[in-house]
């Protein structure tokens, strides 16, 4: 009986850590394209607009996030390290709610600039936040980094001191007061993750309503100069950009409230949340021009390397025949 047991919680590591390493495998894949493309422009002085350092950050955040759940995994089901432990605290959860924060602060510094770059709007307001952001997108994504490393802070500190202890980190043991936890949590999730999300929906809600008047002033105008297909995808993307980050930040909002309220970890939720970020970069690929046209040279390639290995073994079997 102990080990069908044990064989069915071996077979239940295995069903997390196969989809983990794909989803890392896939990540590694897909966010190391967009990262080497953006890396190998600036290397050969080619133009990079701001749009391109913050989707580089965001890759290299996402690759950290997925390092972090599959590393968590490695410790917890192979290493039997108890997950409340301080050195995974110190190893896996800070680090994981640090690229985590990160990447809804990319998020929504990308989405930011977006809209100040597209939309149109001549208020004083939006023409002073322009010249302010746009020009100097790196002090931005240096600032949202700084500022994700201090909501981490709390959590680390916290840590230390049961390692001093010699204690275990648990938010259910008694001599720690669980509503301590609760505010840490509630106010590092606040500034981390709430008001990222709270400055994308404006910037989003703000990007697209400038697209839809626009087109509707070219239709009423009926200039057929203009190619409005570029708008309806930018309107595209602003919509699936928009439905991931709420899913992403529904998916950490669940996951950390089972977590500090009620020490249960949502490790599925965490795997399924990893392939968001994979998709959503597959699809800045598919939209992306520069991206894109990198896919299908890299592809072409490929084919070009296939077949040309292919015709030289049958030139080398047809030489073979022929002695």
């Amino acid at each position: 009986m102990a080990d069908s047991t044990e064989g069915d919680t071996d077979i239940q590591d295995l069903g997390l850590l196969v989809p983990a390493l794909i989803a890392l495998i896939a990540g590694l894949v897909i966010h190391s394209f967009i990262i080497g493309v953006n890396v190998t422009d600036w290397w050969k002085g080619r133009s990079v607009t701001p749009v391109d350092h913050i989707v580089t950050s965001l890759g290299i955040s996402r690759i950290c996030t997925q390092c972090t759940v599959t590393l968590y995994l490695f410790f917890t089901k192979l290493l039997q390290i108890s997950p409340h432990s301080p050195v995974t605290l110190v190893l896996i959860d800070a680090p994981y709610s640090f690229f985590t924060y990160g990447n809804f602060w990319l998020t929504s510094l990308l989405s930011i600039v977006l809209c100040l770059k597209i939309s149109n709007f001549d208020s004083r307001l939006f023409l002073y936040l322009r010249r302010k952001i746009v020009h100097r997108t790196v002090y931005w994504i240096v600032g949202a980094i700084f500022l994700s490393a201090f909501n981490c802070l709390m959590p680390l500190m916290t840590a230390f001191t049961e390692m001093i202890r010699g204690q275990t980190y648990n938010t259910t043991i008694p001599d720690i007061s669980l509503n301590y936890f609760n505010i840490n949590y509630i106010f590092s999730f606040t500034i981390g993750a709430l008001i990222p999300l709270l400055f994308y929906s404006i910037s989003s809600v703000l990007l697209f309503i400038s697209l839809y008047n626009h087109i509707k002033i070219m239709k009423i105008s009926s200039n057929l100069t203009i190619n409005l297909e570029t708008y309806y995808s930018a309107m595209k993307l602003i919509c699936v950009t928009f439905i991931y980050n709420t899913m992403y930040f529904f998916g950490h909002s669940v996951s950390g409230f089972y977590y500090y309220f009620y020490s249960v970890i949502l490790e599925s939720l965490h795997i399924v949340l990893d392939f968001l970020p994979v998709l959503h970069s597959s699809y800045l690929i598919y939209k992306t021009a520069k991206l894109r046209s990198q896919v299908s040279k890299v592809l072409q390639n490929v084919v070009d390397f296939l077949f040309q290995k292919k015709d030289t073994e049958t030139r080398e079997d047809i030489e073979l025949v022929a002695q």
